[in-house]
């Protein structure tokens, strides 16, 4: 996408960026649009991180797990206008449980679908003769749960599926994973609150190279240090990776995809839907044209069964294990990137840190005003 040229300081790059996620696509076309030259690697065959989508049968698939775009921030939001326009989708999942449905988040829908009660004074009764149970402090998920929303939804719609998302019995899971979890005393089935959602019309991937316009990119391209001539590197991978697991690996979990495409025109009629049971192994299903509003005119769907596992070397690392063990874990890789002059470390994986893409994209441009003022 550019020509190599020595600048000044005898260095070839001003910038090696490492990783074409959003946080690598924001530092480098803020630092070019400032007049530094940067290179931006990724070991992958295509730009756009985890949000890479791709089309299958006129279908926008996201190959890496579906991502909704959500913020409240103004500035990021323009910010993102700036490179494609988004469309009206907003997220409203279903959860199965045994065939029996009910909406999400925990609304005056599910109560209803739950107990039949058709109030939210009725509703809320229901949530405090449950909740009673739980004496105290939370101590861990599964009290956390009940303590939220009462004993029925935990046991039908949060315990198995969580266990499937991390492997752990909801006993041995910190309160916190789920201490922001929506309930809602009112008939609404938008699952975040955020002003401003939607999906890039066109999907992600072009919105990320539009992000990368005029700035040279090299893909299949393993990080090997010292290899290219650069001033500074921001490296968004793994941070145990770099310093070659000298204290030992950080914890993960991850995803498996099946995706397949079928001859009919609507398989679920959303895009969305959670199966909170261990009987059925995976966690949920995509079902990526309802993403885009697309009609029955495309008689074909393309649809994704996500598995939850343990993260192995050679896996993609997708969901940070934040437990104490982990986190004392990072801080020490933490203090030797902070020693790092040369490297600045940014993202998920460089922060073992899991992000929103809004949030992704403000920790970016904070980090952008900081190096480049």
């Amino acid at each position: 996408m550019g020509s190599i040229g020595k600048i000044e300081n005898n260095k070839t790059y001003d910038y090696l960026i490492v990783g074409a996620g959003l946080f690598g696509a924001v530092f480098a076309r803020e630092a070019t649009d400032r007049g530094y030259k940067c290179l931006v690697i990724d070991r992958r065959s295509h730009i756009a991180g985890n949000i890479y989508s791709e089309p299958v049968e006129g279908i926008q698939v996201h190959k890496y797990g579906p991502h909704i775009f959500h913020t409240d921030n103004e500035e990021v939001w323009e910010y993102v206008n700036r490179f494609t326009k988004f469309n009206h989708f907003r997220y409203e999942p279903v959860a199965n449980y045994k065939g029996e449905l009910y909406n999400l988040p925990f609304n005056m829908n599910t109560f209803h679908q739950m107990w039949g009660v058709n109030t939210p004074e009725e509703a809320q009764a229901r949530i405090d003769e449950q909740r009673a149970e739980i004496k105290g402090a939370p101590r861990n998920l599964e009290e956390q749960a009940i303590s939220l929303v009462g004993r029925d939804i935990y046991e039908k719609l949060i315990k198995e599926y969580t266990e499937k998302q991390w492997g752990r019995d909801c006993k041995e899971l910190p309160a916190f994973i789920i201490r922001r979890l929506p309930v809602r005393m009112r008939f609404d089935n938008n699952y975040f609150n955020h002003p401003y959602q939607g999906i890039p019309v066109g999907g992600y991937t072009r919105m990320v190279e539009r992000m990368l316009k005029g700035i040279e990119v090299r893909l299949n391209t393993e990080y090997k240090a010292g290899e290219i001539n650069a001033g500074k590197t921001v490296y968004t991978g793994p941070i145990d990776a770099y310093y070659g697991y000298r204290f030992g690996a950080l914890e993960y979990r991850s995803l498996r995809f099946e995706t397949e495409v079928l001859d009919k025109p609507n398989y679920q009629g959303c895009a969305g839907m959670n199966f909170t049971s261990h009987e059925v192994p995976y966690t949920r299903i995509v079902e990526h044209k309802h993403f885009e509003f697309q009609d029955d005119s495309n008689p074909k769907t393309v649809i994704t069964r996500e598995y939850s596992k343990d993260w192995q070397p050679g896996d993609e690392p997708y969901y940070p294990v934040n437990d104490a063990k982990n986190q004392e874990l990072f801080q020490r890789y933490e203090g030797l990137g902070k020693k790092e002059a040369g490297v600045i470390f940014g993202g998920r994986l460089g922060e073992y840190k899991y992000y929103d893409m809004d949030k992704v994209i403000a920790r970016a441009l904070e980090v952008v005003r900081e190096e480049l003022k």
